[in-house]
Parts: structure tokens; sequence; C-alpha cells
């Protein structure tokens, strides 16, 4: 991890950001060579993904020793990559890792789909991703009916997906109240949210919140890529009686 070079000491850093820094520069990496077409490089990689995520895990557990060695096994995997000449890449600067856009992704997020994935995905790559998930309140408001799945459950759901840097519940009565809190450089909207572009952008600088609005314009194509969707299969496959007794036969699996 010595070889990144930067203005930065990383070392000086606390336990915790040090950790977020190798991680990013490593899922940075590994997003670069997922179109490797060497088998063998992406049954490395699959692992280096793994690893990755045990990183994470412990991360948030607050264990950063072991998150720590984690993702330094996974750099050294990626490095062999490299090393093997299967694959070339450069490691990004800790300065530039530090300094990633803050960008903001909101939504109901009510079961999640490839869509949602695409949308992170893409927020990611622009930048560090805090994401506002849509109060119950507010999806009867805007849908005109009861979200699937209740707020904090998808709020933890969110939480857990790996381009996400936070997630935190909007506000359940000014829109712009957590836009105001995390002061995001980027807004990335999905290819059907309602607001406008412009319309966003000086609702916020009137708010004091520079941030540059952009839009997705390619929209994720599968055959259940809405939870609307997801929601109407499932009608159609499960039993008339299958939800008797609130579906507690299937909580274990």
């Amino acid at each position: 991890m010595g070889r990144w070079s930067g203005m930065v000491d990383v070392s000086r850093l606390d336990p915790r950001r040090r950790v977020e820094i190798y991680i990013a520069n490593v899922e940075h990496v590994v997003d670069k060579l997922r179109s490797l077409s060497d088998a063998r490089a992406r049954r490395l990689l699959d692992l280096v993904s793994r690893y990755v995520e045990d990183a994470k895990y412990f991360l948030d557990k607050g264990d950063y020793f072991t998150a720590l060695a984690d993702i330094a096994y996974a750099e050294g995997l990626v490095d062999a990559l490299r090393w093997l000449g299967i694959a070339e890449f450069e490691w990004r600067r800790p300065s530039e890792l530090l300094e990633r856009p803050r960008v903001v992704v909101a939504g109901t997020f009510d079961i999640i789909h490839p869509g949602h994935v695409g949308l992170l995905r893409e927020a990611w790559r622009l930048g560090r991703v805090h994401v506002i998930v849509a109060r119950d309140d507010s999806v009867r408001k805007i849908k005109g009916r009861e979200p699937f799945v209740p707020e904090e459950q998808r709020l933890q759901v969110v939480s857990a997906i790996r381009y996400v840097y936070e997630a935190k519940l909007g506000s359940k009565t000014d829109f712009l109240e957590p836009l105001r809190e995390i002061k995001p450089d980027i807004v990335l909207l999905g290819p059907d949210q309602w607001a406008d572009e412009e319309w966003l952008a000086r609702r916020l600088e009137a708010e004091g919140v520079r941030a540059k609005v952009i839009r997705l314009r390619e929209k994720i194509r599968c055959p259940l890529c809405s939870s609307t969707s997801i929601a109407c299969r499932v009608l159609e496959v499960l039993p008339r009686d299958a939800c008797r007794g609130g579906g507690k036969e299937e909580e274990q699996g």
C-alpha cells in the first residue's frame, strides 16, 4: 500500500478513513478489470471481491485491523494480475480518493432490482455515494400507495449495497433538508425521476447548495426492472393462501 504516490500521508489518517481509501481504490481497479476475458483473471477478481466484502464487514464492526488485513490481501491479488502481464492499470492517489465528489442519489428503493444497482454503480463511478431513502409518508404522497417494504428495512438493504458510502432516511416535511446536510457536489437522478434538472439546481442554489444536477439517461432493461413489476410477478407466482400467517414459514429461507 505504500506504493501509492501523492501528497497525502495515509498513515496520518484515522484508521477508518484509511481502510475506506484502500477499499475504494481496490474497488475502482476491480471495476475497470471486469471486462477481462481471461478465465483465471475473472476467478481471481471474484476472490478479490470476497475479500473486499470481508473488509467492509469488519470495517462496519469497528475491527479496523482485520479490515485492513483483508483489503491488503485483496490489493496483492490484484497486483498479481499486473505482475503476470494479464492486466494494466494504475492505482489512484490517496489525495484523489479523499477529494472524491459527494454524489447524492434519492429514491424509494422499495424492492431492489437491477435498475437500482445500475444507478448506484454509476453514482459510485462519479464519486462517494450518499443515498437518501424516501420515508413511508413520502411514498404514500408521491406514489399514492403504501410502500411494499417499511422505511427502516429499505434503509438497511440500501446501506448494505457495495456502492453506497452512506444511506439515510429523508425528511418527512422538507425534501431539501438532507441535501443541505450532505452538501453534495453532484445529484444524480434516475431516468424516470420526477425532478427537472435545472429546477432542482436552482432550488439547491437558493438553499446554499451548489451542486451539479445530472440525469442517468440510459435505462437498465430487464424483465423485472421495477418494484411494481416484481410485485405483480409475486402475485402471479404465489398461491392464493401463501400469505396466511404472514409468510412466517419463509422467514429463515
